[in-house]
C-alpha cells in the first residue's frame, strides 16, 4: 500500500473532494484526521473508514478561520496518534459568486481568510514536526480559478492565486529538507459545491438546472463533470513515495479546460 503506516489531516473531509480524499488515503493504508466544520459528516466520514479499512480514522471539528481552533485540532490529533500528521490535505474552502461592485469586504475576507488563511494555518501548524523529521506532504485543493479569471468570482479566484504563490514559494523553501508541497487544480467536480454553482445560475439567469448543469459541462473539452475520485487519485500520488521528485506544481484535473 502506497500510504501505509502514514497519518493524514484531511480538511473539508465530511464532503466532496475531501471525503473522497480521506478514502483513498485509507484504502492505501493511511490514518487519517477527517477534519470540517460540520461534526456530523465528519463522523459519518471517519465510521465508514474504520468499518471498511483497518486504519484509524478520527473525526475533528475545526473552522480553519480561526486559528484557536486549528491550534486545538492538531493538539488533538497529536494526543490521539502520538505525533503529528505526515500529510496535509488543505481542501476546505468557499465558493461564491458575485460582480465585484457588488463583493463587499466581509465577502472579500470570507474567501481570503477561509482558501488562504486556513491553508496557512493548517500548513503552518503541521510543517515544524515534518521538518524535523524530514519528511512531509503538504497538499493544496487549488482550482482552474487559480489559473485564469472568469465573471463573477473575483474573490474565489483571487484567494486561489494566492493560495498558488503560497504553494510555489513553499515548495522552494522546504525542499531540501524531505517535504513536498503541491497543488491540486480541479475543474468542476461533482460535488455539492457544483451544485450550489447551478443553484446560483439559476437564479441569477433564468436556465433551467439541466441547462445551467449543461453549460457547466460544456466548459471541459470531455464535456463532463470531474470526479471527486479522480481528484482524490492525484492526491494519493503526490502523498506517496512515488511522487516525491513532483513539488511546488499546480495541476489541473480538469478534461484539458485550462491548458497552463
Amino acid at each position: 500500500m502506497k500510504l501505509e503506516n502514514r497519518l493524514a489531516f484531511i480538511t473539508g473531509g465530511g464532503r466532496g473532494i475531501g471525503r473522497a480524499i480521506a478514502i483513498a488515503f485509507a484504502r492505501e493504508g493511511a490514518s487519517v484526521a477527517v477534519v470540517a466544520r460540520t461534526l456530523k459528516q465528519v463522523r459519518e466520514v471517519a465510521k465508514e473508514i474504520k468499518k471498511e479499512f483497518a486504519v484509524e480514522a478520527l473525526p475533528l471539528k475545526c473552522d480553519v478561520r480561526n486559528g484557536g481552533w486549528v491550534k486545538d485540532a492538531f493538539d488533538t490529533f497529536r494526543t490521539h496518534f502520538g505525533r503529528g500528521p505526515d500529510v496535509v490535505v488543505n481542501n476546505a474552502g468557499v465558493a461564491r459568486s458575485e460582480l465585484f461592485i457588488k463583493t463587499d469586504e466581509p465577502f472579500w475576507e470570507e474567501h481570503l481568510n477561509t482558501n488562504l488563511g486556513g491553508t496557512f494555518r493548517c500548513t503552518h501548524a503541521a510543517l515544524p514536526e515534518m521538518i524535523e523529521r524530514r519528511w512531509g506532504r503538504i497538499i493544496n485543493i487549488a482550482s482552474i480559478a487559480g489559473k485564469t479569471g472568469a465573471p463573477y468570482i473575483s474573490a474565489y479566484a483571487a484567494s486561489k492565486h494566492a493560495v498558488l504563490g503560497l504553494t510555489r514559494s513553499l515548495a522552494v523553501e522546504v525542499a531540501a529538507q524531505g517535504i513536498t508541497v503541491n497543488a491540486i487544480c480541479p475543474g468542476y467536480v461533482d460535488t455539492d459545491m457544483t451544485s450550489q454553482g447551478v443553484e446560483n445560475i439559476v437564479a441569477k439567469t433564468g436556465k433551467s438546472a439541466r441547462q445551467a448543469l449543461k453549460m457547466l459541462e460544456q466548459m471541459s473539452p470531455q464535456n463532463r463533470l470531474i470526479t471527486a475520485e479522480e481528484v482524490a487519485a492525484l492526491a494519493v500520488l503526490l502523498a506517496s513515495e512515488e511522487g516525491r521528485g513532483i513539488n511546488g506544481q499546480a495541476i489541473n484535473v480538469d478534461g484539458g479546460t485550462v491548458l497552463f
